[in-house]
């Protein structure tokens, strides 16, 4: 609420100051440069051809500023400066009244310009509008970056058991073949080695008794258990 009413308060000081700073600009320019310079000669003030041109262009580019909002304390702060002047140099010693040469006007619109000068021009105008812009993107920002040092770091892929682009997997050489002594992709798992045979007893070379083996043959044919083979010789 206190900022509505701060707003509409500089709307009203910045219309009001700016229409009569621009109608006395105005003024001025239209009498010239020239004779306002002998005005200001008679009236004492020094320099009188730079500070005419800078009354006349002060007055009338600040009150145009100051109606639409636009570098407000800026305006506010030349104007002051030769509101200043003009009461030292022109008003000083005639009193109040403006009847008398007095200051009042100059008094003013100097008070009227402080709060300007101090505090700006309000929302409703040039520089609110631009303030509004600039703040919104600099918000932005300090949201982004805000959001960019809280945002959670990813971490390195880790292997997931497939091979990278142009490695060969387990049991396969470069070319995709399976390695020497290793079974192929999904053969290794199922496939044992075969046991191993015990080696059979081999026969005779040929088919004749020896002696040997006539004792044998004879406990085979009587009912007396055979003797066995003599121990070796």
């Amino acid at each position: 609420m206190k900022r509505v009413l701060f707003d509409g308060a500089a709307l009203i000081s910045r219309l009001l100051l700016g229409v009569i700073f621009l109608a006395h600009g105005l003024q001025k320019w239209q009498a010239g440069f020239g004779i306002m310079g002998r005005l200001f000669t008679q009236a004492g003030i020094p320099l009188p051809q730079l500070s005419a041109a800078y009354a006349t262009v002060v007055e009338t580019v600040g009150g145009a500023f100051l109606i639409i909002g636009l570098l407000v304390r800026l305006s506010a702060l030349l104007l002051l400066i030769e509101m200043i002047g003009a009461y030292l140099f022109v008003h000083a010693g005639h009193g109040i009244f403006i009847e008398t040469g007095g200051w009042e006007l100059a008094g003013a619109s100097a008070a009227a310009l402080v709060p300007l000068l101090a505090l700006g021009g309000g929302r409703v105008g040039v520089d609110g509008i631009l303030n509004r812009m600039y703040r919104r993107r600099a918000e932005r920002r300090a949201a982004e970056a805000d959001l960019a040092a809280h945002a959670p770091t990813v971490p390195a892929p880790t292997g997931t058991g497939e091979p990278h682009a142009g490695e060969a997997r387990p049991g396969e050489s470069g070319t995709g073949e399976p390695r020497r002594g290793e079974s192929g992709a999904g053969e290794s798992a199922h496939q044992t080695r075969p046991t191993s045979i015990p080696r059979q007893g081999t026969a005779p070379s040929s088919g004749k008794l020896t002696d040997d083996d006539i004792p044998e043959i004879d406990s085979l044919i009587s009912d007396e258990p055979g003797k066995g083979r003599p121990p070796n010789r």
